[in-house]
């Protein structure tokens, strides 16, 4: 006896219809997002983008099938795909990468029985695909993007505690000013100097472990039999086998050379380029802190003074801090919200332990 499947025969409510619609307009809206950022790449990542798109289309049939007639009147995509779809044809960066790895982990299909388990589980896959494209993006883009959040944010949250400490101790409007400015630019030339010693000695450490290009010119003095070349490969980290191969490939190459320029014993390392990178990180890291110290002491520049100026300097730092806290959460395929808030608490609660400091010095020594 065959097994009876109940089968939902009524009809959809005004809210299933409403929700299915906009369901329809984000699917249609989400596919368009797909293929601006394929448009925008090219070999796999395109394919796979265009792949993507694709099974948004197989959503959107979905929702048709399920709307009928209803299908032909939807209302506009929500305004989180709208701007996604403006941030693609505009940008097509990481960051759009990273808005639509989180709009798909925070797809309403796993709770809603309307959606088949199909549709569900291909946004959750889609989330992993996203997220493994915007990885690629988030590498290229981790050095500049840590100096460029790191400097900022130290420059706000430290001359802001700074500004705040010192006009706490009850000096005058223009002391504190001046304090502002010599705080931007110690921290700036500090962080610059730091950057500079950190990647100038990085890259000195990678050039002492590259190949000595000078050494092929002994190849030819090398006794083929004891064959200490493969101790070369194997110190590399290759497998005896490998190294044997290897140090036999090169062999061969050299004697085919019969006394010309002899073969390399090893691929020539990228140039690391070492002066212009390390100048590059210190001019990035004076830039960055020194554009983030600069705003705590805008309202002292233009002529605000005691808890007037200290309370203007509160909110362009926290906007600020809200501001590079959700970049920050964007980009790392999280809600911004809450990297936002955490951003302007750590903040604010380095700024408020300073004040405080400064009343007690200035009672102190009052």
């Amino acid at each position: 006896m065959e097994k009876e499947i109940a089968v939902n025969t009524s009809a959809p409510t005004p809210a299933q219809i409403r929700r299915w619609q906009q369901y329809l307009a984000n699917e249609r809206a989400e596919a368009s997002v797909y293929r601006q950022l394929a448009h925008r790449r090219s070999g796999e990542e395109r394919d796979i983008l265009l792949r993507i798109a694709e099974a948004e289309s197989r959503h959107e049939r979905y929702w048709e099938d399920k709307l009928g007639d209803a299908a032909q009147s939807i209302p506009r995509a929500d305004l989180r795909t709208r701007m996604l779809a403006v941030l693609a044809r505009r940008f097509g960066s990481v960051f759009s990468l990273a808005l639509m790895q989180s709009a798909e982990s925070r797809s309403p299909y796993a709770d809603d029985e309307d959606a088949s388990g199909q549709i569900s589980a291909d946004e959750r896959i889609h989330a992993e695909v996203v997220r493994g494209l915007a990885s690629r993006g988030r590498e290229r883009m981790s050095g500049t993007f840590r100096a460029a959040v790191f400097g900022a944010n130290d420059g706000l949250v430290s001359n802001l505690a700074l500004v705040l400490g010192v006009m706490a101790s009850g000096v005058s409007p223009q002391v504190v000013l001046v304090t502002g400015v010599s705080g931007l630019l110690s921290g700036a030339l500090s962080m610059a100097a730091g950057e500079y010693i950190s990647v100038k000695s990085q890259n000195e450490l990678l050039e002492a472990s590259a190949p000595n290009p000078d050494i092929t010119s002994a190849l030819p003095e090398l006794d083929v039999n004891a064959n200490e070349l493969e101790l070369v490969y194997r110190a590399r980290g290759m497998s005896q086998e490998a190294a044997s191969q290897r140090a036999s490939q090169v062999f061969a190459g050299l004697q085919r050379a019969h006394g010309e320029e002899a073969p390399e014993l090893i691929e020539k390392p990228a140039e690391h380029g070492t002066m212009s990178s390390a100048r590059s990180a210190a001019l990035s890291s004076f830039i960055f802190f020194a554009s983030g110290a600069l705003i705590p002491i805008l309202p002292f520049i233009f002529g605000a003074t005691g808890l007037t100026g200290g309370v203007i300097s509160l909110v362009l730092v926290g906007l600020a801090l809200l501001c590079t806290g959700g970049i920050t959460g964007v980009l790392s395929g999280k809600p911004p919200t809450m990297r936002a808030l955490r951003q302007l608490g750590i903040g604010y609660g380095a700024a408020a332990v300073t004040y405080v400091l400064g009343l007690v010095f200035g009672t102190v020594i009052g």
